[in-house]
């Protein structure tokens, strides 16, 4: 190929480079778009299996962390699944009355938030409950010291303690700050914050083993976070 055929041949190319990378983003979005309108409305969620030995934990018994799997965890899932359907029909049929829609959106919404809630405390479980140093450091700069945090955490699983409810280390995108959130239930989490740890307070997380004792279950919570999962988070 002589030099002006190798020029010819190199520019065409990076035309259609060019080309193609300037179509991409178009393509690209109108594909996420029509992904995004079918699974608004199809989308059925598949329980994810606990990620550790259910006779590795120490203080929290296999038969109630099976029954939180199985009973709570899993019919949450079901629970929306099914009322993804219902919605759909709801929204087909035009003498379905907004109320009765907003209804059901309500019910997915604290559906929702009870799955994903869920999948987080059992993804934050199954360790030995030691947090290294640089995850201690990273806590500390937010809260003066690693007890300061803990003691406020523990405060609140303790006062929701014979009710409902989670405690949540989150960060703040918005507010730029990492703090600890108490959430009255499954739809009360706090606008652009992520989970960086999730402790499940309602009674169904420890009666089986505990009764009424639920400072006896944080203590059983604090020995079994899983550090490591908690540090990819942050």
């Amino acid at each position: 190929m002589s030099d002006t055929s190798r020029r010819e041949f190199i520019q065409v190319g990076a035309a259609v480079s060019l080309l193609a990378s300037a179509a991409s983003p178009q393509r690209l979005e109108a594909a996420e778009e029509t992904k995004m309108t079918t699974t608004a409305f199809g989308y059925q969620h598949s329980p994810v299996p606990l990620p550790f030995d259910v006779k590795s934990l120490k203080g929290i018994s296999e038969k109630l962390i099976q029954s939180h799997w199985e009973n709570n965890y899993s019919g949450a899932i079901k629970a929306l699944n099914n009322v993804r359907g219902r919605l759909t029909q709801a929204l087909n049929d035009t003498n379905t009355p907004p109320y009765v829609y907003n209804g059901l959106k309500r019910e997915q919404l604290i559906r929702t938030g009870s799955v994903v809630l869920h999948e987080l405390y059992f993804a934050n479980l199954g360790g030995d409950g030691k947090a290294g140093a640089d995850l201690r450091t990273r806590v500390a700069a937010s809260f003066g010291s690693f007890d300061a945090w803990e003691a406020e955490f523990r405060k609140i699983g303790q006062g929701l303690g014979g009710g409902s409810g989670w405690v949540v280390l989150g960060y703040n995108e918005k507010l730029k700050l990492l703090e600890n959130y108490w959430l009255a239930d499954h739809a009360s989490n706090p606008p652009q914050t992520t989970p960086i740890l999730v402790m499940d307070m309602y009674e169904h997380a420890y009666q089986m083993d505990y009764g009424a004792a639920a400072p006896k279950y944080i203590d059983a919570f604090f020995a079994n976070i899983q550090w490591d999962a908690v540090a990819r988070r942050l």
